[in-house]
């Protein structure tokens, strides 16, 4: 590897880092004017988010020759970035089988990965930061030493390395908490269901005053309650002692919380 090569891959691990940060500060930011508080919307646990550092690093690397052309650097800033967030997207939800996030009720959408509104904005924000922002931070950059500089980066990288290795970890349980909780879900669901169906019948066949079939309805709907409470119990000591990894991540990602949503709208039921 020749110096020219050394420098292209430092650069990059610069401008990863820098903008990873400060695509995090914006995702809080967002989410402090959307909810009022702060969330750290971030995958991992640090101030950071990869996905913005990536996103930014390979707009500067493909589009920078062409930053005058506003028009092709806004379109090709879209495309990048669009394709990078579906593939980030569609892989997260293949290795831990939950989707982190879903624009299927945004306009314009592809498979939910993907929408248009955001695309849009991903591509003002790069103009912005290829025209504005990145000049600034380039020359912040030169006042640095080289060598203090790949300190700096080593450090900062083997802290992304270390938090991506403990976020795994904790997705790995998070997953198996999931599963639980959807388990959960598809019981009160099946439970919910036969208490409905022998209510119709009960109904049907007290009309018919068959009372020992009535009578039979009875003592199954008061068993199937009795499950349906046990079940409850049981979901209400999982929320009770949930990891903080999960309550973290759904945080950051509420539509993480669709098996709990399905749950809570279950035990809202009336029997």
């Amino acid at each position: 590897m020749n110096i020219s090569d050394f420098r292209f891959f430092y650069i990059f691990g610069v401008n990863f880092v820098v903008y990873s940060i400060l695509g995090w500060c914006c995702e809080v930011v967002f989410a402090d004017m959307k909810e009022g508080r702060f969330v750290n919307r971030g995958f991992l646990f640090g101030p950071y988010c990869p996905i913005y550092g990536f996103g930014v690093s390979f707009v500067l690397i493909c589009l920078n020759p062409i930053k005058t052309n506003f028009v092709v650097l806004f379109l090709g800033s879209v495309v990048l970035t669009s394709i990078l967030e579906f593939i980030t997207g569609f892989c997260l939800e293949k290795l831990f089988h939950q989707r982190w996030w879903d624009y299927s009720n945004e306009k314009f959408n592809i498979k939910g990965y993907v929408c248009l509104r955001f695309s849009v904005m991903w591509g003002l924000a790069c103009l912005i930061v290829v025209d504005i922002v990145h000049p600034a931070i380039e020359n912040l950059i030169s006042y640095i030493p080289m060598n203090l500089g790949i300190v700096i980066l080593a450090v900062c990288l083997a802290a992304y390395v270390a938090d991506f290795i403990t976020t795994v970890i904790g997705i790995n349980n998070m997953s198996k908490y999931m599963k639980l909780i959807t388990d959960t879900a598809e019981r009160l669901s099946k439970i919910s269901s036969s208490l409905g169906e022998n209510i119709s019948d009960g109904t049907l066949n007290i009309i018919k005053n068959v009372d020992s079939i009535k009578n039979e309805i009875i003592d199954k709907n008061e068993k199937l309650k009795q499950q349906r409470k046990n079940i409850i119990e049981k979901y209400s000591e999982h929320v009770k002692n949930k990891p903080f990894t999960v309550r973290r991540i759904q945080s950051a990602f509420p539509d993480l919380k669709t098996a709990e949503n399905n749950i809570k709208k279950l035990i809202g039921r009336k029997f």
